[in-house]
């Protein structure tokens, strides 16, 4: 199960519901086709609504198959037109000027214009989503006309555009937005329609490819996407070639295909395992308050030994949160923290906790399982922190940590955007993944800058937050994890910056 900042609360802590092999035909074991007609696609998220609004994370593909973004961002995460043909800033980064694509149409016959997407626009922010803050900033949309309007924005959002071109830029029919059909009748401007006949919400989706649709023909005529609750079946049908393409997370499960030649694989890196810090003002737990204890809990974990243990040494050590495709990365904080026992025992001394203390975390077993659990515990116990693990459900994961707050930290896969100020938007202002709203005199001086400066003060102002978040221990990361795109042999696929499973576009038949 993958879990992430950009997933939302709820999603974070969801089961992905179960899907037996049989009907997710992508023709059977070594069928090969010159241009093979149908796409199936196996994943471990599930889509229970299609209602934009609650699109999130890797999620996407389920909406990028019937809804059409404003921006659209490449494999390598540059943007460029689509339903939007040309878009600009004025010297205030405050307002954004768009000019739409002509002559579109939503598959129910209603004309696609600026007053569409001042509706979705309105109904992404207000709509409650996970992802609904991104349009944080958006204060107003001013429609000048059919083709032309401005999104005015209360400070300047330097993700905008990339928000422009995920969920908040998809694009549904806007008599559908207030009667809540989009939840199981997606009505979009994008290449396919969904087959309500063939399809089950929440465990499979069949989208057949549509006639006359404004853009490029999608190469495939049908899409699927099926949802599984373990990669051991989505193996299985990839070998056997009842599944076309799957991201592998499991270390395990990259092996199992290792010596399969008939199968293609690309290795690529998005999330980051952690234990993130929610307390760093000792609401729960005081000694998070401590500088010098959250700089010791980060020496006592054996990063090393936890990547070749628990992943196979499969991903990256890393001690910062910012990715690598970020203007904030340095790869020197990758190994700011060396596994160091002793000093972290003298830390927490200097903090003033020289017999330790104990930290409340809580275990959902879909992202915390036995072996990181126990590797967790040995670690922080070897420096005299006590874990004690609390087991939650997905139900009650969600009303525990993020509506109760009960916790000080907690274990997660977070995505690491190639964007600065999504990163800092996810984690250092206050929101879901920090919580209790702490900051400091040097957070509070960067912050700005990265919004609102020019591109080289924001660049500046990014290394140094990093730098310093790294140094204050706001965070325990441990490694960025390997992923791994596995596509058969009728089927090329690209990995999607920017999201943990690649975009519907990133597909095309082998031998096209």
């Amino acid at each position: 199960m993958r879990i992430s900042a950009r997933t939302g609360a709820a999603a974070a802590t969801a089961v992905a519901a179960s899907l037996v092999l049989a009907g997710c035909g992508g023709g059977g074991a070594g069928a090969t086709t010159a241009t093979p007609a149908a796409l199936d696609i196996a994943t471990l998220t599930a889509a229970q609504s299609l209602d934009p609004k609650d699109a999130i994370g890797s999620a996407l593909p389920y909406f990028q198959a019937v809804y059409d973004t404003l921006v659209k961002r490449t494999p390598e995460g540059a943007f460029t037109p689509m339903l939007a043909t040309r878009w600009s800033y004025d010297t205030t980064r405050t307002r954004l000027d768009l000019t739409l694509r002509e002559g579109v149409k939503f598959s129910d016959g209603a004309a696609f214009d600026a007053k569409a997407v001042k509706a979705n626009l309105e109904h992404f922010q207000k709509g409650g989503g996970g992802a609904a803050k991104t349009l944080a900033a958006l204060k107003n949309v001013d429609v000048e006309d059919a083709t032309h309007l401005t999104l005015v924005l209360s400070a300047p959002d330097p993700a905008l555009l990339f928000s422009l071109s995920d969920a908040a830029g998809l694009m549904a029919s806007p008599a559908k937005l207030a009667d809540g059909s989009l939840t199981t009748k997606p009505v979009g401007t994008g290449p396919y329609r969904l087959d309500p006949a063939k399809t089950a919400i929440g465990n499979k989706y069949v989208y057949e490819r549509k006639d006359g649709y404004w853009g490029d023909k999608p190469p495939f005529k049908s899409l699927t996407i099926s949802v599984f609750d373990n990669e051991t079946a989505v193996v299985n049908g990839l070998k056997t070639g009842q599944i076309d393409s799957a991201v592998l997370q499991d270390a395990g499960q990259q092996s199992a295909v290792a010596s399969d030649t008939r199968l293609k694989k690309a290795d690529y890196t998005f999330d980051f395992q952690a234990l993130l810090l929610f307390d760093r003002g000792g609401v729960h737990t005081p000694a998070l308050a401590e500088p010098e204890v959250r700089q010791a809990l980060n020496l006592a974990i054996d990063r090393k030994t936890m990547l070749e243990q628990l992943r196979q040494g499969r991903g990256e050590l890393t001690d910062q949160v910012f990715g690598p495709e970020t203007k904030a990365y340095d790869k020197s904080l990758d190994s700011a923290y060396a596994h160091d026992p002793a000093k972290a025992r003298k830390l927490l001394a200097q903090g003033g906790y020289p017999d330790g203390f104990t930290l409340k975390l809580p275990r959902v077993t879909a992202i915390v399982n036995d072996a990181l659990a126990t590797s967790l515990t040995s670690d922080l116990k070897a420096i005299g922190v006590k874990v004690d693990w609390e087991a939650l459900d997905g139900a009650s994961a969600v009303q525990k940590i993020y509506r109760e707050r009960a916790y000080s930290a907690m274990v997660m896969n977070i995505g690491q955007s190639p964007i600065d100020w999504v990163t800092t938007q996810d984690l250092v202002v206050p929101g879901t993944f920090n919580m209790f709203a702490t900051s400091d005199k040097t957070v509070k001086s960067l912050l700005p800058r990265i919004r609102g400066g020019s591109e080289a003060q924001a660049a500046d102002a990014a290394r140094a937050l990093n730098e310093h978040l790294v140094d204050e221990g706001w965070f325990v990361p441990f490694y960025r994890m390997r992923y791994q795109l596995v596509t058969g042999p009728d089927v090329k696929a690209q990995p999607q910056s920017g999201m943990a499973v690649p975009s519907v576009y990133n597909y095309a038949p082998a031998r096209s």
